[in-house]
C-alpha cells in the first residue's frame, strides 16, 4: 500500500506508520487537490500534517524498502524481450523514480536499493555454466544474494554497462566507469568494473555513500592512549604518517576522519586520491586520471606549487611517489598517506625497499597506523560461550542475516618513532628489532588491540583471529 513514489514525492504525501498505525502524512506544501485525492483512494487510513523533515524521512525510509530483489528477479525471469525493454531505461533524477515497466530495470533498481538499505561495500553480479550470482560484501565478507537464471545474466551486464557509459559490444577486454545514482534521496557513485571469463563477463560494483559525510576520530574504535598519540601525529607541523592495512580495512575513511581535525579555516589542505571517494568541506580535492597521464606523482608536483600545509596522499604505489612525499615533509608539510602493507612495523621496510633512503626515512616518518575493521557480534542473537575459550558466540538470526555479526569496530596498531627508532631505521635495522623495540615500548599489535573487543563481549575470539591471522603470534 504506497503511493507511486514520483507522484509521493512532488506532492509531498507519503503512507507511513505513525504510533505503529499507517497514516496518510503531508506537509504545508502538499497542493490540496492532492491531498484530496490521496484521501479518496485511502479513506480509511487516518491523515497527519508533518513537516518537511519527516516527509522526506518517511519517503527515504518507505520506498528504499518497497523492492524485493529475489521476487522481481523471480518475475523478470519469465520476460522474453529483456534486451529491447533494458534500452527504454528513463533519464531520471532519482533511481526510485524508474519507470517500474523493464523487467530488468526493476531488476537493478532492487539490487541497487537493497544494498544500499543492507550498507554494501560491493556488488558482485558473477556467471557461471548454469547459473549466475549476485553477491554483496556486508561488513567485509560476501553473502549470495539471489541467483538469476542463466539467460538473464549478460542482459543485467549489459544494463550495467550502458548506465556506466561503458562499451556494450566489447566483452572481451576488462573495462571500468562510473554510476551516479540517487537512492531514496541519498547520493551514491558507483565505481563499476567488468571482466571476461569462461562463461561471460562479471561485473563488480564499488557503492560509495556520498551522503555518509565524515567520520570523527573517536568513532573509529581506536582506544583512548592510541587516539590522543593519534591526534598528536596530526598535529605537529610537518612528516609523513601513514595509515596501512588490506584494501577494505578503513584506510581512507581514517585518512578524512584524520583531516576532519584540522582547522580548513586557516589551514590549506589539499589531496590527491584514485578516486575522490567523499567531499570534504573546505578542502581540495584532485582525481588522478591515467588517461592523460595525471598520476600521484604529476598531481603531487602541482601540489607543492599550491603553498600546502596538509597533503593527502590517497595511496603511495611507486618509488617517484614516495619520494615525492618524503621531499615535501622535509620542506615543512605534513604528509597522510596510505599504503599497503600487513602491519604498521613493516611499513618502513616497504618504504625502504620502494628505494627510500633509510636517512631520509628516519628523519621524516612521524608515525604508521595499521587498521583492521572486526565484525560484532549482532547483539539480538548472541550467546555466553559454554567454555573459557571464548566469552561469546554468535548464533546468527534474521536481524544479522543468520551471519551472528552486525557492523565492524576497529583494531589499530600504532607505531611512533621517537629518537631510538629513528636511529636504528637510519642504522638499517631489519624488521624484527624494530618489531621488538616497539613492542618493548608500549605497542601493542593488532591481535592485543583487539582482545579488549573479546573481552567486552563486543567480538568473538574467532572473528578477532580471523582478521589479525598474520598477527597473533
Amino acid at each position: 500500500m504506497q503511493l507511486p513514489y514520483a507522484w509521493a514525492k512532488n506532492h509531498r504525501l507519503v503512507i507511513a506508520p505513525l504510533q505503529n498505525i499507517p497514516t496518510l502524512l503531508y506537509s504545508p506544501a502538499t497542493p490540496p487537490w492532492a491531498l484530496q485525492e490521496a484521501q479518496q483512494s485511502y479513506k480509511d487510513l487516518p491523515s497527519q500534517l508533518t513537516d518537511e523533515t519527516h516527509i522526506e524521512t518517511a519517503l527515504n525510509t518507505s520506498y528504499s524498502k518497497s523492492d524485493d530483489a529475489a521476487a522481481i528477479v523471480d518475475a523478470a525471469a519469465n520476460e522474453i524481450d529483456l534486451d529491447g525493454m533494458m534500452q527504454d531505461m528513463p533519464a531520471v533524477e532519482d533511481l526510485l523514480e524508474m519507470n517500474d515497466d523493464a523487467p530488468i530495470i526493476r531488476m537493478i533498481n532492487a539490487l541497487f536499493t537493497q544494498a544500499a538499505r543492507d550498507g554494501a561495500s560491493d556488488i558482485h553480479i558473477e556467471v557461471f555454466e548454469t547459473h549466475s550470482v549476485v553477491r554483496y560484501r556486508v561488513d567485509g565478507t560476501l553473502r549470495d544474494i539471489v541467483r538469476p537464471r542463466r539467460a538473464l545474466h549478460n542482459a543485467l551486464i549489459s544494463r550495467i554497462k550502458i548506465m556506466a557509459n561503458l562499451d556494450i559490444a566489447e566483452k572481451r577486454l576488462p573495462q571500468d566507469g562510473r554510476i551516479a545514482l540517487r537512492v531514496g534521496g541519498r547520493a551514491i557513485d558507483v565505481r563499476v568494473s567488468t571482466l571476461p571469463t569462461g562463461h561471460g563477463e562479471r561485473a563488480v560494483m564499488r557503492l560509495l555513500d556520498k551522503s555518509a559525510g565524515r567520520l570523527d576520530l573517536s568513532a573509529l574504535g581506536m582506544e583512548s592512549s592510541k587516539l590522543n598519540q593519534l591526534r598528536d601525529l596530526i598535529h605537529r607541523p610537518h612528516g609523513i604518517v601513514l595509515i596501512t592495512g588490506p584494501t577494505g580495512s578503513g584506510k581512507t575513511t581514517t585518512l578524512y576522519a584524520a583531516l576532519s581535525v584540522l582547522d580548513s579555516n586557516t589551514t590549506n589542505i589539499l589531496t590527491v586520491e584514485d578516486p575522490i571517494e567523499y567531499d570534504l568541506a573546505g578542502v581540495s580535492q584532485t582525481q588522478v586520471n591515467p588517461r592523460i597521464n595525471l598520476h600521484f606523482s604529476t598531481a603531487l608536483r602541482a601540489i607543492l606549487r599550491q603553498d600546502p600545509d596538509v597533503i593527502m596522499i590517497g595511496e603511495i604505489r611507486d618509488l617517484e611517489t614516495a619520494q615525492i612525499a618524503v621531499q615535501a615533509s622535509l620542506t615543512g608539510h605534513l604528509v597522510l598517506a596510505t599504503l599497503h602493507t600487513n602491519d604498521a612495523v613493516s611499513a618502513v621496510t616497504r618504504l625502504i625497499e620502494m628505494g627510500v633512503e633509510p636517512f631520509l626515512l628516519a628523519s621524516t616518518l612521524q608515525g604508521v597506523l595499521a587498521q583492521r575493521l572486526l565484525r560484532k557480534l549482532c547483539p539480538s542473537c548472541k550467546t555466553p560461550a559454554p567454555d573459557q575459550t571464548a566469552r561469546w558466540l554468535s548464533q546468527g538470526c534474521e536481524k544479522c542475516a543468520h551471519t551472528g555479526y552486525s557492523q565492524r569496530t576497529g583494531v589499530h596498531e600504532l607505531f611512533v618513532l621517537g629518537n631510538e627508532l629513528r636511529r636504528l631505521i637510519g642504522a638499517g635495522a631489519d624488521e624484527s628489532q624494530l618489531r621488538h623495540y616497539a613492542q618493548q615500548h608500549g605497542m601493542h599489535s593488532l591481535y592485543q588491540d583487539g582482545l579488549r573487543w573479546v573481552e567486552q563481549g563486543i567480538s568473538s575470539l574467532e572473528e578477532l583471529k580471523r582478521v589479525t591471522r598474520m598477527d597473533e603470534s
